[in-house]
């Protein structure tokens, strides 16, 4: 699957010139980008990780760049752009819950290690965020850095709403696939096993045919090259 860019310099611009009355829009196109590209790749944790951590990187070096941003008004843009991404985040949770559902629909149990990966993998989503905000707390400037701890701590103390859908799904899963086994539903196993070795392919052609991920957050402009 190719890999859909992500346009580093334009979400850059944005966080840049952007002013405090702004967040919102900064919100919506960090959530569009993310999405677009956790759409054109495989949802692996490896490939999650480096949407984030590319994504955070923009909006941190655009914040820097940005001199009519006081410390308060630097946070409260950093903290929409988390929630950007952690709203693209909770569309790559459905995406995964609708492709374990078809696998536990048959009859799928714990014992099928991909599966058991997969349904693990979802509760990491929120730790990958977490992960991209601390380093981009770590690798920014002193006064930078202040206006992102903020927003890590709250992350840290609060967690997301990606974390807690995924949580909840991966429960419900859990609980389903357990059922599965108790009963013995076996039927289809093989078809889903053989499903199971490109379960990442699956997710990202879920996510990709999910028609309403783009009518979710209010229209706003995608960031584009000059």
């Amino acid at each position: 699957m190719p890999k859909s860019a992500i346009d580093q310099e334009a979400l850059i611009e944005m966080f840049s010139t952007a002013t405090a009355k702004q967040g919102k829009q900064l919100q919506d196109a960090v959530y569009r980008t993310t999405l677009g590209a956790l759409q054109g790749r495989e949802l692996t944790l490896k490939n999650i990780r480096g949407v984030l951590q590319s994504v955070t990187q923009a909006a941190s070096a655009g914040a820097a760049q940005n001199p009519a941003l006081g410390a308060m008004d630097g946070q409260a843009l950093l903290d929409k752009a988390v929630a950007g991404m952690d709203a693209a985040l909770l569309q790559a949770v459905e995406a995964n819950r609708v492709a374990l559902q078809q696998f536990v629909d048959q009859g799928v149990g714990l014992q099928e290690k991909q599966l058991k990966k997969a349904v693990d993998d979802l509760e990491k989503f929120e730790d990958l965020l977490i992960d991209a905000v601390k380093k981009a707390t770590e690798g920014a400037g002193a006064q930078l850095a202040s206006q992102w701890a903020p927003v890590l701590d709250k992350l840290q103390a609060g967690g997301t709403q990606s974390g807690s859908q995924a949580a909840a799904t991966a429960e419900q899963l859990l609980e389903q696939m357990q059922g599965a086994m108790r009963d013995s539903r076996a039927a289809g196993l093989k078809a889903a096993q053989a499903l199971a070795q490109s379960y990442s392919a699956l997710v990202s052609g879920v996510l990709i045919g999910m028609s309403d991920a783009l009518r979710e957050a209010p229209a706003a402009k995608t960031p584009r090259k000059k």
